[in-house]
């Protein structure tokens, strides 16, 4: 397998180095199952990106006036405006989930409910295996009698009470079931680590539209960072990406080919 590892600046730089090594890079795939089956597209074997300052803003892509084409994300998608019903900040940090999705990766961070054997070992107090908490309105919480975990919220918490060094700290959005799914979550874990007082994130994706899943994907994420940096008081940090199945779908191919001046 080819391993292609890039270190970027900044958040618009990693997506044009990404886009532009791709073109050469990629190896071409039919897309058998999920979205645009039947078409191909290039992929990477494996991907790993290493941003060093992705808090630097702007966040989205730099896409010069001359190449003639736009943006592949509007700033209003991610912050929300004009033509857009919720924003990706909210599809991210809320557990707002409309009809027809199967789920958000907002509903798998803040709203998870505990289930099964937790719930028992909760209702019990087995502290030797549950670290039982304070139902509080925010990392924990209760509706109708279930109470749900907000990721986010528990790991702020941890942070702040239990001090920096702490492997344990990753948000999850995996589920093993998601392998019923017809088009199961592309962002699978979200890895944290508090060095030098300083937060940083580690970020896998099991598949992962290039053009416009990247620059969007990780807008919102860095604004997931920076909110949790300034909750638990550290400073925001870098982030480490990877995938193993970055891609650039077909018809964005001819795009990039503009953007990287190579059309």
């Amino acid at each position: 397998m080819d391993i292609h590892k890039v270190n970027a600046r900044d958040l618009p730089d990693l997506w044009f180095q990404a886009v532009h090594d791709i073109l050469d890079r990629g190896r071409r795939f039919k897309i058998d199952r999920g979205s645009y089956a039947g078409q191909t597209r290039l992929e990477y074997d494996y991907f790993i990106g290493h941003v060093r300052h992705p808090g630097t803003q702007p966040l989205l892509p730099d896409i010069p006036a001359s190449c003639g084409i736009p943006n592949p994300v509007e700033e209003a998608y991610i912050y929300g405006g004009e033509g857009y019903e919720r924003s990706y900040i909210e599809y991210l940090m809320t557990g707002q989930k409309e009809t027809g999705e199967s789920y958000t990766y907002g509903e798998r961070l803040t709203r998870a409910p505990l289930i099964g054997d937790k719930l028992a070992w909760w209702e019990a107090a087995n502290t030797e295996i549950i670290d039982k908490r304070e139902i509080d309105g925010k990392a924990l919480f209760e509706e109708d009698g279930q109470i749900y975990l907000n990721q986010i919220e528990w790991v702020i918490q941890t942070y702040r009470k239990y001090g920096n060094r702490n492997n344990q700290m990753v948000l999850q959005v995996a589920h093993p079931t998601d392998l019923t799914l017809l088009d199961p979550p592309c962002l699978r874990s979200i890895d944290t680590r508090i060095q030098d007082e300083t937060l940083h994130f580690m970020v896998y994706f099991r598949s992962w539209d290039l053009w416009g899943g990247m620059p969007a994907n990780l807008a919102g994420i860095q604004n997931l960072k920076d909110y949790m940096a300034a909750e638990i008081g550290v400073k925001d940090g870098e982030m480490i990406v990877e995938s193993k199945g970055l891609h650039l779908y077909g018809y964005a191919e001819q795009l990039a080919k503009l953007r990287c001046l190579k059309a």
